[in-house]
Order: structure tokens, then C-alpha cells, then sequence
């Protein structure tokens, strides 16, 4: 059933060919909820959502534009971003069919993804791969080929995760993505399912946790057998139907499934971080919703975020936000995300016209990277303590985690917002201080770190007594992000 050519067009080429260990692959810590490369070394994910038709990437097709692809994602690894989110197909025109008809790989599209790997090996950038935009695949479903009055096998997408023979073609194009380019370095990890949602159910979401599992074993099993071992996989909710459906209990699935080596959500809270009215509340709902999803992992897996922004203004109200709000909104959900617990910033969905990053949210994305080396993230086996941290002025909003020997902590006034919704820089540093529970009794040493300019400001000492550490923060006006390490 499954051909590997278009009709009677060109076959696809053979894969290409690698060498072992040109790019180590990347693995979930032994000993920490954050992620390692094969080596043992601390690798963050860094980075957004992109899609192979946008502006950026769009050259890739057909080889228009290789140069133009490879100088954007060189780019990317120049600002410190190291992974992109991205679809196999990506559904929103019908020109980027991965399979046409069901079950034939389009050669341009294998091409595609076969460059875009070579580039990433190259540059050392990393793919979160999913398999369906399941957004544009609903909205579309009378173009898609898995629609049966195009040749395809199901009805309606109400059935997605129920029908056995879409199951065979899903697993079939996992299986074929698994033996192409599995071998990768480049591949950080798996995204299974996007958005996995009851409405692909029938309404319910009963069926959640084996459609999971069968996903799981069947690329665990190609990739073991090809290459010993298997990257990490997670499958995504939107994070909202956590709140909307809690009788159906989508936490099992999506937190604590044991297939799963991670866990995501996509993490758009109504009113705060959908439709930003300013820059601190969307911060303080990122914070609430990382603890909250923690609390939900009982076996110390990393949690990250892979998409957030401001959708709801974005796509159903038509107001994009201004370039200088939203910096500063990138900025603030990015550090809220990772002083939390999340691992790394989170995995923003562009929301702009074109979908790119604006060059302030790469510089953002460069300052997180340059604060990373302050942790030992391996041997970092964090708890969130937003709530626990007791700091002196309730006019400063706290966003931390640690556990016995570091912490990570971001402070952001929220007493300064001015009428556009953004924080005043001109206005009068203040300081504070801090009480940091769960610290061993001993000596550390606390760097100060300047999120916008992406540089230390100070770097002291402080002792920590049986009842934790306390601490006076150096004055700033709008924010300040503080590592706490021993020595």
C-alpha cells in the first residue's frame, strides 16, 4: 500500500548517508529532569515553531533556495537557538503534502526534509518533529489525502485517533520518517501527536493513552532495530483543555504516560497569554500554568512548553501586537518559563506577519543562552518554588525553582506598568530580599544577571543557614534573573 514514488514520477533517491556520531544525539538526563547530549553534556532546547512553507523555509521546496534556507537557520544558531519545532507537513496550503495520494511519499517533500536534516547536521541545530499540522488538517480536511473521497481511508477527522486503517497510515508515515532520517543527530526528539484532542476521538479521550502507546512502539521499534537505541518522545495537548475538560482527565496521558520520555503542553491561557494587555501578567500566567503542570509529573521528566504566544489577538482578533510589546512579551514568558522549572524558554508560535521572530526576541533568545552555563542543569533536580521564595515587596512577582545545592530565581516588577501595557525603564531601581528555601546549609555564590542586555551585573557571596538563604538583590528597574550555584 505504501510506495515510495509519486505515480509514475521519479522514485525517491536513497537516504543519504551519515556518519555515526556526526551529531550526538540528545537523551533526557540521568539524574535531572532536563535533557543531555550522548556525551553527558547539558543541551537546552532553544528555539520556536517554524513551518517548511514560511517565508524563511519555503526556498527548501524544490531546491529553490537552499543558500537562502541554510543563511536563516545559520542565523537561528547565532542567536543561541538550538531547536526548531516543526510539522512533516504542514497543511495550511496543498501544495505541501507529505503523502499524495495516501500511502506515496512525495519525492519534493522527501527532498525537503532530506536537505533540511543535512543543513541541521551541519550548523548543529536540532528538529522537534511532528508528523500532521492537525489544526489545518481539520480545517482543510476536503483537500487532505487521507479523506476518502480523495482516495484516502477515513470518513471524517473526528475519527483521527479511532479509525485502525488511518492508524496503519500514521504509524506507516512514522515508520518511513523513523528510517530516513531517525539516524540523525538532528533529530532531537519525537512529538507523536499534535494537539491530540478529543474531537479526533469522537468526543472522548478514552482511547488517548493506547494510541499513544501504539505510536511509541512503532517508531521505539524502527529506530531501535536500526540504530540501537531511540530518541525521546512526547505527545502535545493544548494546554487550555486541561481547564475546559477535566472530567476527561487528560492528565494521565499527557504527563505520566510511560511511553513518553517528556512531557508539553502548548501553553495559551485565556486572556493573559492568547491576548496580551501587558507584559507581566502573561509572565505570572506562564509561571502559574509550569508550576501547575510539575505538580502532574510524579516520575522527574523534563516539562517544557512547545508552543505559546499571542494567538487568540493574533488570528481571531486581528491585532497584532506592536514589535517593542512584544520583545518585551517573548522576553518575560521566556524567563517565567525556564525560572519556573520548565526546561529551557518554551517554543513560541510566531503570531506575526511574516511568522518570524522579530531580531528582539532573537536577542532574547541569545541572552537565555548565555545565562545556561550558570546552572549545572545535569545535576539539577529542581522543584518549583514561585510560591515558597518569601520576598520582601509584594510589588515584585517571584518565578523560581531549585533543589538542594542551586536555584534558578527571576524577579519582574509589576508596580511599573505603563499605559502601553510595557514595564518603565526609566523609573527608580529598587532592590530586594530574598529568602530561598531547601538550600543545603553552606557557602554560594549568586550571579546577577541582566535578561535584556544578556550580561552578569554582579556576582557575590551569601551563606545559607538551616532555615535557607537570604539575599539582597542588586537595584533594578524592570527585572533581573539570579543563579544560585555552591562555592
Amino acid at each position: 500500500m505504501f510506495r515510495e514514488h509519486l505515480g509514475g514520477g521519479p522514485a525517491i533517491a536513497a537516504p543519504p548517508s551519515r556518519e555515526p556520531g556526526a551529531l550526538p544525539w540528545i537523551g533526557v538526563a540521568a539524574n535531572a529532569p532536563y535533557f543531555v547530549t550522548e556525551a553527558g553534556e547539558p543541551w537546552t532546547p532553544i528555539g520556536h515553531n517554524d513551518a517548511i512553507s514560511w517565508e524563511s523555509l519555503k526556498g527548501l521546496y524544490g531546491r529553490r533556495d537552499l543558500p537562502g534556507a541554510e543563511a536563516y537557520l545559520q542565523g537561528l544558531v547565532d542567536s543561541g537557538v538550538t531547536c526548531i519545532r516543526l510539522m512533516m507537513e504542514y497543511a495550511q496550503s496543498r501544495h505541501r503534502y507529505f503523502e499524495r495520494p495516501l500511502g506515496t511519499f512525495v519525492p519534493r517533500m522527501v527532498q525537503l526534509w532530506d536537505d533540511l536534516f543535512a543543513i541541521c547536521e551541519r550548523l548543529g541545530l536540532r528538529i522537534l518533529l511532528t508528523p500532521f499540522d492537525t489544526y489545518w488538517t481539520w480545517l482543510h480536511w476536503r483537500h487532505h489525502p487521507y479523506n476518502r473521497a480523495n482516495g484516502g481511508v477515513l470518513d471524517h477527522p473526528s475519527r483521527l485517533l479511532l479509525c485502525r486503517q488511518t492508524r496503519d497510515a500514521i504509524k506507516a508515515r512514522l515508520a518511513f520518517a523513523a528510517r530516513r532520517w531517525g539516524g540523525s543527530g538532528a533529530l532531537f526528539a519525537w512529538d507523536l501527536w499534535n494537539e491530540i484532542h478529543p474531537a479526533q476521538a469522537g468526543d472522548t479521550a478514552e482511547c488517548f493513552g493506547e494510541f499513544i502507546q501504539d505510536l511509541a512502539d512503532c517508531v521505539r521499534t524502527v529506530e531501535e532495530r536500526l540504530y540501537g537505541r531511540a530518541h525521546p518522545q512526547t505527545v502535545s495537548l493544548f494546554g487550555p483543555e486541561l481547564r475546559w475538560r477535566p472530567h476527561m482527565k487528560l492528565e494521565e496521558p499527557i504527563f505520566r504516560h510511560p511511553a513518553l520520555q517528556f512531557a508539553t503542553i502548548h501553553i495559551y491561557e485565556q486572556g493573559t497569554i492568547d491576548h496580551p494587555r501587558n507584559t507581566v501578567d502573561p509572565a505570572i500566567g506562564m509561571g502559574r500554568i509550569v508550576r501547575r503542570s510539575l505538580a502532574e509529573i510524579h516520575d522527574g521528566r523534563p516539562f517544557l512548553d512547545t508552543e505559546h504566544g499571542p494567538i487568540h489577538a493574533f488570528k481571531d482578533r486581528k491585532r497584532p501586537l506592536s514589535e517593542a510589546f512584544d520583545d518585551e512579551y517573548f522576553r518575560h514568558t521566556q524567563w517565567a518559563h525556564l525560572a519556573a522549572g520548565g526546561a529551557g524558554g518554551g517554543m513560541r508560535w510566531p503570531n506575526r506577519t511574516p511568522h518570524v521572530l522579530t531580531p528582539g526576541m532573537r536577542r532574547a533568545q541569545k541572552a537565555l543562552a548565555a545565562f545556561l552555563p550558570l546552572i549545572d542543569w545535569t545535576r539539577f533536580r529542581r522543584v518549583n518554588l514561585n510560591d515558597e521564595i518569601a520576598v520582601s515587596t509584594p510589588r515584585i512577582a517571584c518565578f523560581a525553582s531549585g533543589d538542594a545545592t542551586q536555584a534558578v530565581v527571576w524577579l519582574l516588577r509589576r508596580d511599573t506598568v505603563a499605559p502601553n501595557g510595557m514595564l518603565r525603564q526609566d523609573t527608580a531601581p529598587t532592590a530586594a530580599t530574598l529568602r530561598v528555601p531547601r538550600l543545603a546549609e553552606g557557602d554560594y555564590t549568586i550571579v546577577a544577571f541582566d535578561t535584556r542586555a544578556g550580561s552578569e551585573v554582579a556576582r557575590y557571596p551569601a551563606r545559607a543557614r538551616s532555615d535557607g538563604l537570604t539575599l539582597l538583590t542588586p537595584p533594578f528597574a524592570a527585572d533581573l534573573a539570579l543563579a544560585i550555584r555552591p562555592g
